[in-house]
């Protein structure tokens, strides 16, 4: 894995544009063409083959969970409990994720999990692979996370109670929005009629018992791109807990078991000294060198970072009430100040493609970057 530094395109801004790609900078740029990351064959076969060991591992946890009623250890109210088990035992399917890896010096460490509403798809499928056309289209990517997704639309049809699918998010983001109407149109080409609505305009039938969009149509099928945690504080969760089968929501809620943090420390318990892995706790670590993660948070939120008792770097949030963990400390590879996380793509239940983004500092936090890649 190699970090090469190039001259971006001439007047990028209006080639990522002309895709969709709105959010490419804000105060800070996002999308990062000046340098690329480059991997072997046989770094990508190891990258895939970690990623679908590390699904499988995560399905494991999921049955450890539910089996041995460890929901308290995940801060998860007890009201929630049955749309979990529901979910699982109904084998819902799920569509996405994204593992957060460490790739350094020919190992592989999981650093997180992003299982429930994953970001920086659309980087990773769409934009990068133009990029690369336009770089040098003799090469190759690991990315097949378009074919992926449209293919496993397909497979997650007859589950769905009918062949309207709405999409949803919150209004005020451009990202997140991009990412839906990604999903959404990949939806399109899997043949399934498709209608988004905002997670603010979202309405309940009381005649029906029914979700219903701003034209007061049923809501039969959800995708969401809003965590399940969020969902459940909301004053409408007591009509999911009421009604747990009127929606069809993906992701299912079972994956909320593998969007909390929670997920590595039982993955240790399951796998004690897995490579893949690092050792993780609900209290600090013996030898005092560790990264404090909330339970739930994003963007690189509440975050502490220690080395033999001595903070390397913090940042603050408004995350951690539900509780942290301790994960044993494993530094980012340093490209001249550059700190790159690879975030590897599961689409349904296959490792389909990286996307890297960088941070000039060892938290990965939302001033990081997106960074192309190459094979070769």
């Amino acid at each position: 894995m190699l970090r090469n530094n190039i001259t971006p395109r001439n007047n990028w801004q209006k080639a990522v544009e002309n895709i969709g790609f709105g959010f490419h900078s804000t105060d800070v740029p996002y999308w990062d063409e000046s340098a690329y990351y480059s991997f072997t064959n046989a770094e990508i076969e190891h990258i895939e083959a970690a990623t679908n060991e590390l699904h499988a591992m995560c399905l494991q946890a999921v049955q450890h969970v539910i089996n041995n009623n460890l929901y308290a250890q995940y801060g998860i109210d007890a009201a929630t409990i049955p749309l979990i088990i529901d979910s699982w035992n109904n084998d819902v399917p799920s569509l996405y994720g994204r593992f957060d890896l460490c790739v350094k010096e020919g190992k592989i460490k999981l650093l997180e999990y992003n299982a429930d509403t994953p970001t920086s798809l659309y980087e990773a499928a769409i934009v990068q692979w133009f990029w690369l056309q336009d770089f040098d289209k003799t090469k190759d990517q690991y990315n097949s996370i378009h074919e992926k997704l449209i293919a496993y639309l397909k497979y997650v049809t007859p589950y769905l109670k009918s062949n309207n699918l709405h999409f949803t998010c919150v209004k005020d983001s451009l990202e997140d929005l991009t990412n839906t109407e990604y999903i959404r149109d990949c939806a399109i080409q899997a043949g399934l009629n498709t209608t988004l609505v905002f997670i603010d305009d979202i309405g309940w039938n009381s005649t029906e018992n029914t979700f219903v969009d701003g034209a007061d149509l049923a809501i039969q099928n959800l995708f969401k791109l809003y965590p399940w945690e969020w969902l459940m504080h909301e004053d409408f969760a007591q009509n999911i807990i009421a009604h747990p089968n009127q929606t069809f929501f993906i992701e299912p809620a079972w994956k909320m078991l593998l969007s909390n943090k929670a997920l590595l420390v039982t993955l240790w318990e399951l796998n004690p000294n897995h490579p893949l892995l690092l050792e993780t706790s609900f209290t600090p670590l013996a030898n005092n060198s560790y990264v404090k993660k909330p339970l739930l948070s994003r963007e690189g939120a509440n975050i502490t970072i220690v080395e033999n008792n001595f903070p390397l770097a913090e940042t603050n949030g408004d995350y951690g009430k539900e509780g942290f963990v301790f994960q044993a400390l494993c530094t980012l590879p340093n490209y001249n100040y550059n700190y790159p996380v690879v975030g590897s793509w599961v689409i349904g239940q296959e490792a389909a493609g990286i996307g890297i983004r960088e941070a000039n500092t060892l938290i990965t936090d939302n001033k990081s970057r997106f960074v192309p890649h190459i094979i070769g």
